[in-house]
């Protein structure tokens, strides 16, 4: 999701108008509507009063390839380090039958996935009903966490479409699986609300229109 949409949805859930959003950072409606149109960026000041008014970091707001050009970035991040590896993991464990580790709970299903000081663990129970969480650590440190739990809602459902779907979670979207990934009759869909560091969210995948999946999960980092 780009800044531009990032923008009208923030200002939508908080039931503000255009000119309301301009009076509460003192700039002119139409400079919120190019903001909004993609025609230009706010400067670093506009964004963090936006930030602090929509209760996101700046991070979130400009973690798009064009705003971050218009801005000077500063290059590779511990956040960049951390997502990159959460990403290696994601196509290293569950979402690729790869790396199952022995149960650490009653009844439970773990992976775990390790490359030099980063570690990766996602442990889950249940099955058409289930919860787990991953986690993240670096040097032994713990830097990561995300809890979740979804159902299956029909038997049209395929766990592998699923898998297939996690597998094309990207650099914008590192939480669970992309905005959108469509495969045939089955289309997956996830939302977020937040920053890697602070985040909620929602995922679902249609069989031809018919919901036959959910799943809530919550995250960010830890210290």
């Amino acid at each position: 999701m780009i800044f531009s949409e990032k923008l009208v949805i923030l200002r939508k859930n908080k039931g503000i108008t255009q000119e309301a959003l301009a009076e509460k950072i003192n700039v002119s409606r139409q400079a919120v509507a190019k903001w909004e149109s993609g025609q230009a960026y706010p400067d670093i000041s506009n964004l963090i009063q936006i930030s602090d008014l929509m209760n996101v970091t700046v991070d979130y707001l400009v973690r798009d390839g064009e705003c971050m050009a218009s801005l000077s970035s500063g290059g590779t991040t511990d956040l960049d380090e951390l997502i990159k590896f959460r990403l290696e993991a994601n196509v290293n464990t569950y979402a690729a039958f790869m790396n199952e580790a022995p149960s650490t709970r009653l009844d439970s299903h773990d992976y775990r996935y390790q490359n030099g000081e980063w570690t990766y663990h996602d442990t889950y129970v249940g099955g058409e009903q289930f919860a787990g969480e991953e986690a993240v650590w670096k040097k032994g440190a713990s830097v990561y966490a995300m809890n979740y739990m979804g159902r299956v809602l029909a038997k049209e459902f395929s766990g592998n479409f699923l898998k297939d779907a996690l597998r094309h979670a990207d650099k914008k979207m590192p939480y669970r699986g992309p905005e959108r990934y469509q495969d045939g009759e089955y289309l997956y869909k996830c939302s977020v609300n937040g920053d890697f560091s602070w985040f909620q969210g929602y995922e679902e995948i249609f069989w031809n229109d018919q919901k036959v999946y959910e799943c809530y999960f919550h995250g960010g980092t830890t210290r």
